[in-house]
Formats: structure tokens, C-alpha cells, sequence
């Protein structure tokens, strides 16, 4: 009998509030938590299947004082509010129907049928809440411990009912997989073309998700093997994916926290007009976009002035073209950009008239003031008086 290890999360007087209102024997923790913890790591997000009802699940956990949401009531999810963080807490289902975009569920009171329909047989393992005890159906405890990603039975089937598991496949592949699994990998390249009948955010989500990951770099590789990566990215290239590589190395000897925007930018030629069609198809935040175009518009004269160049941009696109083209940014560190402490009173007040000239003369001043490295009010001085003689 294996068990999971006890742990802060487990010993959570919160949940054992939870475990009390719906009843030891009526939930299980599932899902990444308890996978995680197996693996000796950190808990992030915990979940909860039961065989409550939900309108039951709201109920009994309103009679315990505890405050919950529906978050996804339709799909049997409601979140329970507690003291140390939300937990998601969803009906045991199976589904009726799947079109590879959504499915459409009916509740289950099994729990080994509520496993049958998840995607990875290491995301298919159940916790008892008082015990710990591990109710594992598919084999998912020797899948982790060979670090082995393989689907719930036929893999082609569970892509077919949710599309997006090709990409989840390789997220969880760059997380977890030291082996491959040939069905897995198979299944993935012969429907890598389902990938274009999703929702650009769903897609976009995945795949930030698998760039943000620690060295996805192989993965990536692998996604272009099988056909994925050009759906989803057809820009990307085997030199980007060398520009990937280095950057990922840059960021690691730099102590750089990797960034899946930066890392995106790697996998897109620097052309900016490319850029902007790769924002524009994933549907990027403004943010977002403002970044990826910054950054497609990298040179080797970036490395002569770092600070100059967060100043002129943004402190962000600084770091993201200096890794991308191996520069340091060690000064850019600790580093705020400041403002330019010239305003157009002063120039006014020297007997310029109010206008374009004024902005003229400013920018002018703020140019050399950021080539010179920023220097004090003396020099603005000094420069002021300088542009208008010139005038």
C-alpha cells in the first residue's frame, strides 16, 4: 500500500475542516497535489473530487461556516474559500460527450470511473484525506516513478475528446518525463492538425505554459519533431530553436527567472512585423504584445548602453534583447530608470515661444543626457545653454 507522504498541506487544519464537513469517507485529494507531493515536491494548488452533489457540496459546507463559489458549478466545481487558500472541490463525472473542444459531463458516484476520464495516469491518483492512502487505477504510481507521461488508455481517443491534451502532453512531458511513450508521441504527431480548431487563448495558455517551464528546450525540439510546434507556431524555425537553447543558457548563467515571453521571442525570427502576427494570433495582453515586438527588434548595438536602453523602452525589453543577443545585464540589476528633469517652463522662460520648438530643443537635450549616462542638474544646465546658442 503506498501513501502519500504527510506534509504541511496535509496537516492543514483548513481542510481538515473541509474533510469534516463532506465527510472523510465522501473525498479525495486528486490531481497535482498529491502527484507533486509524491515526487517530493511543493504543493501548489489543491483539489478535491467527491461524490456530493454540488448544490450538496455548497450546503454542507455552508452548515460548517465555511464560505464557497461556484467557480464551475456547471461542470461540478465549486470553490471552498479557507483560511489558507481556495480549494477546488468538483463532483465525481464522466462524459457523456466530447467534440475535441468541450466536453459534456453527467455526474458519477465512482471513483474509479471519475479517474477513467482524466488525461494522464499520473493526474489520476486519489488521496485519502484521513489515511493517505493511495487509490492509483491506471498504473500511475509506476508511470511517476519511471517519469513516464502516458494517457489514460487509447491516447489517439483521449486527444480526440479534448485537443488540447497534445499540447498538455508535452508540458507534463517537460515537467515529469525522463522516457517517452511511444503511443503518447504517436498519437500526438498523427493529430497535431486538431490543434487549429482551438480557441487562440487556449492554445496560447499551453504554450506560455510549456516555455515558462525551467529548460523546455528539448521538449520544444520534440514538438517540432511530431508536427506540433508548426501548427501552433509556424514562424519558429531550427535556428530559432537554437536562439531558444542560447537564451535558456544565458538566463541560467545570468540568474535570469525564465520568461515565457522572452522565450517566445526566441522561437520568432526578429523581424517585428512577424512579431506583431504572432501577438496578434495568440491574442496577447497589451503587455504582452508591447514586449514580443520590443524584442524582435534586438541588435548588437543594444550591448554599448543597457541603461539607455531600458530608459528608451522599458526595463523589461532591455533584458529580454540583451539575453537574446548573450549580453550581460548585470547592470540593469537594482537599476530605475530616471526622469528627465528638464520641462518646457524652463525653455519658455529662456524666450523660446511655446511650441514645437520646445519639443525640439527637449528631446534633443534628453538624447545627449541619456547617451552621457544621465548626469546631474548642472549638465542640463550646461545643455540647455548649449541648444540655445545653437539656435
Amino acid at each position: 500500500m503506498t501513501t502519500l507522504p504527510a506534509t504541511e498541506w496535509t496537516q492543514r487544519e483548513d481542510l481538515a475542516a473541509l474533510v469534516d464537513a463532506l465527510g472523510a469517507e465522501n473525498l479525495r485529494w486528486v490531481g497535482g497535489a498529491v502527484r507533486d507531493t509524491l515526487l517530493g515536491g511543493t504543493a501548489k494548488d489543491i483539489d478535491a473530487a467527491t461524490i456530493h452533489l454540488p448544490e450538496a457540496a455548497i450546503e454542507l459546507c455552508r452548515a460548517a461556516g465555511i464560505r464557497t463559489v461556484p467557480t464551475g458549478i456547471d461542470h461540478g466545481t465549486i470553490t471552498a474559500l479557507l483560511q489558507h487558500g481556495p480549494v477546488e472541490v468538483t463532483t465525481l463525472r464522466h462524459d457523456v460527450s466530447t467534440d475535441g473542444r468541450r466536453a459534456t459531463v453527467a455526474f458519477a458516484s465512482d471513483w474509479r470511473e471519475d479517474a477513467a476520464r482524466r488525461d494522464f495516469t499520473i493526474n489520476a491518483l486519489y488521496a485519502h484525506p484521513e489515511t493517505l492512502e493511495i487509490a492509483d487505477y491506471f498504473g500511475g504510481l509506476a508511470d511517476l516513478s519511471a517519469r513516464r507521461v502516458r494517457f489514460i488508455g487509447d491516447a489517439s481517443q483521449r486527444i480526440r475528446e479534448d485537443h488540447l491534451r497534445i499540447l498538455r502532453y508535452f508540458r507534463f512531458q517537460a515537467r515529469f518525463g525522463d522516457q517517452l511513450d511511444e503511443e503518447a508521441i504517436d498519437a500526438c504527431r498523427e493529430l497535431a492538425s486538431t490543434l487549429g480548431e482551438l480557441s487562440r487563448e487556449r492554445v496560447a495558455m499551453e504554450l506560455l505554459a510549456i516555455l515558462g517551464l525551467p529548460d523546455p528546450a528539448r521538449t520544444v525540439a520534440l514538438m517540432q519533431d511530431c508536427g506540433v510546434l508548426g501548427i501552433v507556431l509556424p514562424e519558429a524555425r531550427a535556428n530559432e530553436r537554437a536562439c531558444l537553447s542560447a537564451l535558456i543558457a544565458q538566463e541560467g548563467s545570468q540568474n535570469a527567472a525564465p520568461d515565457p515571453i522572452r522565450r517566445l521571442a526566441a522561437l520568432v525570427p526578429p523581424i517585428r512585423s512577424l512579431a506583431e502576427a504572432v501577438a496578434v494570433r495568440l491574442r496577447l495582453s497589451r503587455a504582452q504584445r508591447a514586449r514580443l515586438v520590443c524584442a524582435a527588434e534586438r541588435g548588437a548595438e543594444d550591448a554599448g548602453d543597457p541603461r539607455g536602453l531600458a530608459y528608451r523602452e522599458s526595463l523589461a525589453c532591455a533584458r529580454d534583447r540583451l539575453l537574446l543577443e548573450g549580453h550581460a545585464i548585470d547592470e540593469l540589476d537594482g537599476w530605475e530608470a530616471p526622469r528627465f528633469p528638464l520641462k518646457g517652463g524652463r525653455i519658455i522662460a529662456r524666450g523660446v515661444a511655446p511650441g514645437p520648438e520646445v519639443a525640439r530643443i527637449m528631446q534633443a537635450i534628453e538624447r545627449r543626457w541619456v547617451d552621457e549616462g544621465f548626469p546631474g542638474p548642472e549638465r542640463i544646465d550646461a545643455l540647455l545653454d548649449a541648444a540655445l546658442e545653437a539656435r
